[in-house]
């Protein structure tokens, strides 16, 4: 249970509540065009895990920074990510965040903060030890969050990035998001101890939370984040979540069942924010299913523009692989 002085407020309530909904359908939309064959390779959904990024990843400035994972859209719809560039990157065309070189996995925006998605399984972690050190070096507040999954969690980068951090005590928020699974393995037969643990082993503050509860999240988040901030060094926090599709789109899923897929539903972030709002009477659901019409419009006008959006050119294979060196 919530309570009344942790609520957030009923203006931050609605803003995040859209930010999970343009979540939930540019991901809907994602599947439509890879199940049409116009996305190349392949893609990772978070449909389920919304509140996650809009829990934490909207609450940071538009100075800090993020280094994301394979699944990685949510997070960079949070930090400010504008859906046409988003798809047009995903379709990989030129109008793209990065002139559709990046695609589904590797999205990035160093204006936005974003330092890249990542397809290597915890390959975020020593880029976001990185960036918190840069921004110690300078002597500024500026934070990273680096979110990881219960795969990454076993690998020894995340390890070497949690001690190095701890050393060093730099400003970076580790973002566990436990959707249960490591492509089909479950967390339960392949992860020794817990995050909690390992998080002691290295003298680093931890919290879990629900990850399907966004208020829960955004309010473990806003302490880990002043936390951070204030130059006391890193934090840990878990995010109990599931994500409704496989691992990748298309995946068969017959390592787990639908009872499985239909218990966690009952929790989704979404409906479960939607109850809060008529709870409280901040919307009727005659005017939050208005939201979710327009952001369906919104969504649709993003994919007409990233399917109109030019093919590379061959030879712009060359550019932007080197910068100019700066003495």
């Amino acid at each position: 249970m919530i309570k009344m002085a942790d609520q957030i407020n009923s203006k931050k309530l609605v803003e995040l509540y859209k930010l999970m909904v343009r979540i939930r359908f540019h991901e809907e939309a994602v599947k439509v065009l890879f199940t049409q064959g116009k996305i190349g390779g392949t893609t990772h959904l978070c449909i389920g895990q919304e509140a996650i990024p809009a829990g934490v990843i909207a609450q940071l400035r538009p100075d800090d920074f993020i280094s994301s994972t394979h699944r990685g859209h949510g997070h960079m719809i949070a930090k400010g990510g504008k859906l046409k560039l988003m798809l047009a990157e995903i379709l990989g065309r030129i109008d793209g965040y990065c002139k559709g070189k990046g695609g589904s996995m590797h999205i990035a925006s160093i204006t936005l903060g974003n330092l890249g998605a990542n397809g290597i399984v915890s390959g975020g972690l020593p880029i976001a030890v990185g960036s918190g050190l840069s921004a110690k070096m300078r002597g500024t507040d500026q934070i990273t969050v680096v979110s990881f999954g219960d795969g990454a969690a076993n690998e020894g980068n995340t390890h070497e990035s949690m001690n190095l951090a701890s050393v060093w005590q730099l400003p970076v928020l580790f973002l566990f998001e436990n959707n249960r699974y490591a492509v089909s393995t479950p967390t339960s037969k392949s992860m020794g101890g817990s995050m909690e643990k390992r998080a002691a082993g290295y003298d680093l503050p931890f919290k879990k939370v629900d990850g399907m509860d966004l208020e829960a999240v955004y309010i473990a988040a806003k302490e880990a984040i002043a936390y951070v901030r204030s130059g006391k060094g890193p934090y840990v926090m878990q995010c109990e979540t599931y994500r409704y599709e496989g691992h990748y789109y298309g995946d068969p899923m017959i390592y787990r069942s639908k009872e499985e897929i239909d218990e966690w539903r009952k929790k989704d972030p979404i409906q479960h924010v939607e109850g809060i709002i008529v709870e409280r009477n901040i919307l009727t659901k005659e005017e939050y299913q208005k939201i979710k019409e327009d952001i369906q419009a919104e969504v649709d006008e993003a994919v007409a523009f990233a399917e109109a959006s030019p093919q590379p050119l061959i030879k712009s294979m060359f550019e932007d692989v080197y910068t100019e060196w700066q003495s």
